[in-house]
């Protein structure tokens, strides 16, 4: 019976995270992208301390060509979905230990939300 009510605790939780990048508003997105900004560029083709983030929804990690990519991003194998891209939101090097990203985590699901959003609409 607990294993069950984990189970359905677990389930709940995932179908939550779905829901939120759908709920993300862009607005607010673009404003948390600030912090993202110094370090990586929406423009294709313009990479700076990380690479571009044009396109990132459905681009396959370590994919940007002329970026140099940690040997552990490479190795990954992650699509960079809106759940994927919410997953390594929480702590990047949780989820690929040793990539080059210096950047602690963003805990806040809402705010995740928001940018992923904006992602998906101005990096495009």
């Amino acid at each position: 019976m607990i294993k069950t009510n984990w189970v359905a605790a677990a389930l709940g939780l995932a179908l939550l995270g779905g829901v939120a990048h759908a709920d993300g508003d862009a607005a607010r997105g673009e404003v948390k992208y600030q912090e993202c900004a110094a370090c990586h560029k929406l423009e294709p083709g313009i990479n700076n301390v990380g690479p571009s983030l044009h396109g990132i929804v459905g681009r396959k990690a370590a994919e940007v060509s002329d970026f140099r990519y940690s040997p552990a991003m490479k190795r990954s194998g992650i699509t960079w979905t809106a759940d994927m891209l919410d997953k390594f939101m929480i702590d990047p090097q949780a989820m690929v230990p040793a990539n080059r990203m210096p950047y602690a985590g963003l805990a806040n699901a809402a705010d995740r939300a928001d940018l992923i959003t904006y992602l998906q609409k101005a990096a495009r």
